[in-house]
């Protein structure tokens, strides 16, 4: 099948890191396995090897059908044709005969790698893990630490738990890519790691703080919050953080004591 570039389809052709995905995905047989982007089948095959029940999700029609001829006479496996992205999970294991709980893996596009993570990780019904094929750089971001940190990894670790575990060069693709991959492991959280009133709006205040990420905290909050510098250098204070720290500096718990010093600043007035 020629790869579609409108679909951002890079078929993972490498047997050796089909293997090492397969390993990675530790599931049980009480899992239903969801597999993002069946594609061609190669890693829908190693995973059928093992799943008692995989769901292959796949939007491209041409693909589903080549799917199903070559999986045809395995019963584990069912081949659902749907966008990931519109379809909630909850459907798509009724759709597919699965049933909690439930585990996800896949080689994303890279365009919308980082939808459908946060899609899993703030659904109504959620995994138990992922282990998926991102953009290194991505990966890498969502797995950061204090220092390296951004908005896009303060999101992730709010609800999971990330872990880079190995990356693949751009030449175990057909069609390469024009950058290396990495394969990501997320283990998703009962609850936010950080306990807030609002996960929507200490989101927001965190998105507001990373509005000039290269600026001191006391300057990027401002410009995110739309207040003067004196304003926002007063609830840092309040929160006990040091005002000449870069956002990416943060840690998850430091942006809760900010939010919350944020919560108590506007209701003093």
């Amino acid at each position: 099948m020629r790869a579609r570039k409108s679909l951002g389809q890079h078929w993972l052709v490498d047997g050796g890191v089909l293997e090492r995905i397969a390993g990675a995905a530790d599931f049980t047989e009480e899992d239903t396995v969801l597999e993002v982007g069946a594609g061609t089948g190669l890693l829908t095959d190693r995973l059928a090897q093992r799943a008692s029940r995989l769901i292959a999700v796949e939007i491209d029609r041409g693909l589903v059908e080549r799917l199903r001829g070559r999986f045809a006479g395995r019963p584990s496996v069912c081949v659902v044709e749907a966008d990931i992205l519109a379809v909630p999970a909850e459907e798509l294991l009724a759709m597919g005969g699965g049933r909690l709980p439930y585990v996800v893996v896949g080689n994303l596009p890279f365009f919308i790698g980082t939808a459908i993570v946060r899609s899993f990780l703030t659904a109504a019904v959620r995994p138990r893990w992922l282990v998926v094929t991102l953009q290194a750089e991505v990966a890498q971001a969502m797995a950061a630490s204090p220092g390296r940190m951004s908005f896009l990894s303060v999101h992730t670790q709010l609800f999971a738990t990330a872990r880079v575990l190995f990356r693949i060069p751009a030449s175990a693709f057909k069609p390469a890519p024009k950058v290396d991959s990495a394969v990501l492991r997320l283990d998703v959280l009962d609850s936010p790691e950080v306990e807030v009133d609002s996960v929507e709006e200490f989101l927001a205040l965190v998105q507001a703080g990373f509005a000039a990420p290269r600026k001191r905290l006391r300057n990027s909050l401002a410009i995110g919050l739309r207040i003067s510098p004196p304003q926002c250098q007063a609830i840092i204070s309040r929160a006990g953080l040091d005002p000449a720290q870069r956002p990416a500096e943060l840690s998850l718990g430091d942006w809760r004591l900010l939010y919350l010093a944020y919560r108590a600043e506007t209701a003093a007035g």
